[in-house]
């Protein structure tokens, strides 16, 4: 039973890690992107400090998602 276990616990962290995966796209590779090929007139509106700010908001909020992930996978049992 305990592989059985094991498998649904690295499914969660590999369902939480997906979920890091799509905050980082959301909040970090978008922006860069919506600057650098200037879509819809993207960051115009928005002082640089506070698109920086949001960015890294994003990126920390995604690394700790990951971090949860890898917590989540110290129950596996040997």
């Amino acid at each position: 039973m305990k592989h059985i276990r094991n498998e649904r616990i690295k499914l969660l962290a590999s369902n939480i890690d997906r979920a890091s995966s799509a905050v980082l796209t959301l909040g970090v590779a978008s922006p860069i992107v919506g600057i650098i090929f200037q879509i819809n007139g993207f960051g115009q509106n928005v002082a640089p400090w506070q698109l920086g700010l949001a960015v890294l908001g994003f990126l920390g909020t995604s690394a700790g998602i990951h971090f949860a992930a890898r917590f989540v996978l110290r129950d596996l049992e040997p």
